[in-house]
Formats: structure tokens, C-alpha cells, sequence
């Protein structure tokens, strides 16, 4: 991801719209491509790396692992490590993450009304 300058004309600009738009505030914590989708199978319960990995196999490694600490740090999902050899880790939706379930919900409805199908 790029860096943006902490003082930046561009940086202000999203900082006053996160400020004034709740829209622009949700898109700042779920928007992009692989977040909703991370999200969307994270709703069906608490899933190990390589499960979520599997689930969505377009992702890069990098990706996956960039979208979940970031959505750990908006407290949207949380990290749960067992100190155990291999190590076990595994990813859940905090209560934050899980009030998000009628926007996903919504998003699957739309998507199924324009005709979509699974194959």
C-alpha cells in the first residue's frame, strides 16, 4: 500500500471526509476489494489463515494477512493465538465486525436480485 504523507493535501481531504460522511467512514474500514469478501466468510464463523486463504483463492498472501491485521486494528476482527507448536491462529468477528452482518446481508440480496449466480 502507499504511504501518505501524515500532512498531505490528500490526507486532509480524507480525514474531513471520513469526518463528515459516515458513507466515506464505513468505505474507510470495509472498502477495497478483498475486505467485504474476508468479512462475508467470516460471518459463517471463526476460520484458521489457511481456511480463509482457500475460501478466497484470488487473494495474495500478502493481502490476506495486510486486510486482516488492518480490520484487527479497526476492531472489526480478532486474532486469537494459541502458544503452541505449529501455531494455531485464528480469525473471528468482534462485536464491531458482527454489526456488519445486515450491511454484508444486504449486499448478498442485492447481488442475488441483478440475476447473480453461484457456479
Amino acid at each position: 500500500m502507499t504511504t501518505i504523507k501524515e500532512n498531505s493535501t490528500l490526507n486532509a481531504n480524507r480525514k474531513n471526509n471520513r469526518a463528515s460522511c459516515p458513507v466515506s467512514f464505513v468505505m474507510s474500514k470495509i472498502g477495497g476489494h478483498w475486505k467485504p469478501i474476508i468479512l462475508y466468510h467470516l460471518l459463517s464463523g471463526t476460520k484458521r489463515y489457511n481456511e480463509l486463504k482457500k475460501l478466497i483463492p484470488a487473494i495474495t498472501e500478502k493481502m490476506l494477512i495486510q486486510h486482516l491485521k488492518q480490520m484487527q486494528q479497526d476492531n472489526l476482527v480478532i486474532r486469537e493465538a494459541q502458544n503452541v507448536v505449529p501455531p494455531f491462529v485464528t480469525y473471528r468477528l468482534s462485536n464491531e465486525g458482527e454489526q456488519l452482518r445486515p450491511v454484508l446481508d444486504a449486499m448478498v440480496v442485492w447481488a442475488f436480485a441483478q440475476d447473480f449466480k453461484i457456479d
